[in-house]
């Protein structure tokens, strides 16, 4: 069973809120339990602590995932969207970023976001040991300045439906910033029958609250917009 002691002891360490109840204080913490419209309006209230060596910051942030830790950097690592490695096999010829990453043991996925990167990690045995290593690898491969990785390119919208359409200019414009916040990603597969099939990747994969922000956040806001929409289900 998934122990959340080891997780806790990080973040305690970095003096970072850990499963607190919402309050006026830490609710920025719990962004994904929150609709999206009070996610938003908390975004520019966010607590990191950083580790600078040079030029170059990289950021140990709160994810409400436990399985899941999110660097950000001063850098821009994609220009846009957001690039998914489930496995190591996935990233081999197109992100040495990712396959540097992949060499720990403990990291069994790689989601890497316009100045960010999530990490899902399979165990927590040495959490702490982990967590500085990682801060070392991502700091210089970024100093090395090698590509982070291949060219990513934006699906097509022309054979997509005016509904269909319009759902991706929702998620682009106002679920993906938001839910980005907390190193995750959420792309669209298709709309069939009034159901809306979306790709939950980085902190969203697997994480306990992420069927929180499908339902409260995601499906209301396109119910809202798209009266077509029925119910929103992860694939």
């Amino acid at each position: 069973m998934w122990s959340l002691e080891p997780l806790q002891a990080l973040y305690s360490s970095l003096e970072l809120p850990f499963g607190a109840e919402p309050s006026e204080k830490n609710e920025r913490f719990q962004p994904l339990r929150l609709p999206l419209k009070i996610l938003r309006a908390k975004s520019k209230k966010r607590i990191i602590l950083s580790s600078m060596t040079s030029e170059i910051t990289v950021t140990l942030e709160f994810t409400p995932n436990p399985e899941s830790l999110k660097y950000v950097t001063n850098l821009t690592l994609l220009p846009t969207g957001a690039a998914n490695f489930p496995k190591a096999e996935d990233a081999k010829g197109k992100s040495l970023f990712a396959e540097a990453l992949f060499k720990f043991s403990e990291v069994s996925a790689v989601m890497i976001g316009k100045n960010f990167v999530t990490l899902t990690v399979k165990n927590q045995e040495r959490l702490m040991e982990l967590n500085e290593e990682l801060k070392v690898a991502i700091h210089d491969f970024l100093k090395s300045g090698q590509q982070i990785c291949a060219p990513i390119e934006k699906p097509s919208t022309a054979k997509l439906t005016e509904i269909e359409k319009k759902i991706v200019e929702i998620l682009d414009n106002e679920i993906r910033p938001a839910v980005a916040m907390d190193g995750g990603d959420i792309s669209f597969e298709k709309f069939e029958d009034g159901f809306v099939f979306l790709k939950m990747q980085g902190s969203c994969s697997g994480c306990p609250s992420s069927m929180m922000t499908l339902k409260v956040g995601v499906e209301s806001r396109l119910k809202e917009a798209i009266p077509e929409v029925q119910e929103v289900i992860p694939v």
